[in-house]
């Protein structure tokens, strides 16, 4: 069973004399978002939003948990790659020879879409359920390289505490994320409270196999669900605008765009990852969760940028 997040005012509502959000920090954050709560949900306020059109959308590497040094879903298939049977057209493919040596900053230099098309060449071949079973007991056993903690403990406690508060207030809470949804789905309820039908992601193609009557995974990318991307995998899952959209990247800039641009109150909140100490600090210049142009469009569109270490009182859950 996958390590569970949810912990203390995680797991048991509110704590600390009613607040809902006791690992953020008192300042114009936390004050934005009980504000835009509290507006939309009450009755006979202008903004008022009926409980069916109240969606909130998160990105997940990096606004739910950790992306560094590398995205999980990366580590997860990379690990894949190594377990694979090698392939005659692998043994020239410098992606290939680099993550063998274990030199990831090698691999990472040839691209991040070489890379991508390396591994899901060996993410494919496998029916649906395989690769269900290949997820669970990948968590299950694996743990963050820095941290040392499981993947599934690696997760941000202020927004587990806010994902709770959100529903709370008859928010339908999802996930958005250009990870693919089948590496996301079957961890996410326990970790997050999001069930696999609120997961939006990219996703691998995969064709029905009439023979065998089993879904098998292709070599090939159906749908990426990143930057210009996740507006339209909002519109096909979820089919309504979010009124809040939370994300750390400018990957997440088009989600941000959207769920603001549309009519009525509108929030859209960035995690700004400043914390060396307790996590990790990186934006403009990053491989990885790269924050530049969402972090200048922030002011102009009035989206809440979050610092980490000014904004949480905790990162991380207790450890289990």
């Amino acid at each position: 069973m996958l390590a569970v997040a949810l912990s203390g005012c995680a797991a048991g509502g509110m704590a600390g004399g009613g607040d809902p959000l006791p690992s953020w920090n008192e300042g114009p954050a936390k004050q934005a978002i009980v504000d835009f709560v509290r507006d939309v949900t009450r009755d006979g306020s202008a903004n008022f939003v009926p409980p069916g059109q109240r969606i909130a959308t998160f990105d997940n590497d990096g606004t739910l948990w950790v992306e560094q040094p590398i995205y999980t879903q990366f580590a997860f298939m990379i690990d894949q790659l190594k377990a694979a049977k090698p392939r005659p057209e692998w043994a020239s493919n410098p992606v290939y020879k680099a993550l063998m040596a274990n030199d990831l900053k090698g691999a990472m230099a040839q691209g991040e879409k070489p890379l991508l098309g390396l591994l899901l060449q060996a993410n494919s071949g496998m029916s649906v359920d395989d690769y269900d079973k290949a997820v669970r007991q990948w968590f299950a056993t694996q743990r963050h390289p820095t941290l040392n903690r499981p993947y599934t403990q690696a997760v941000y406690q202020p927004q587990i505490e806010l994902l709770k508060y959100l529903r709370a207030n008859g928010f339908k809470t999802f996930i958005v994320s250009g990870g693919t949804m089948e590496a996301m789905r079957p961890w996410a309820e326990e970790v997050y409270g999001i069930p696999p039908e609120q997961v939006v992601g990219s996703t691998q193609t995969i064709k029905y196999d009439v023979a065998t009557g089993k879904l098998m995974r292709e070599p090939s990318l159906f749908f990426l669900d990143d930057g210009p991307g996740k507006p339209v995998g909002i519109n096909l899952h979820i089919g309504q605008r979010p009124i809040l959209a939370f994300g750390n990247s400018d990957g997440d800039m088009q989600m941000l765009e959207y769920t603001t641009a549309g009519a009525g109150r509108r929030l859209g909140l960035i995690v700004h990852h400043d914390d060396a100490q307790r996590e990790f600090a990186y934006d403009r210049q990053s491989a990885m969760g790269k924050l530049d142009k969402a972090l200048d469009a922030a002011p102009r569109n009035q989206w809440i940028v979050v610092s980490m270490k000014k904004d949480w009182k905790q990162i991380f859950p207790e450890a289990r």
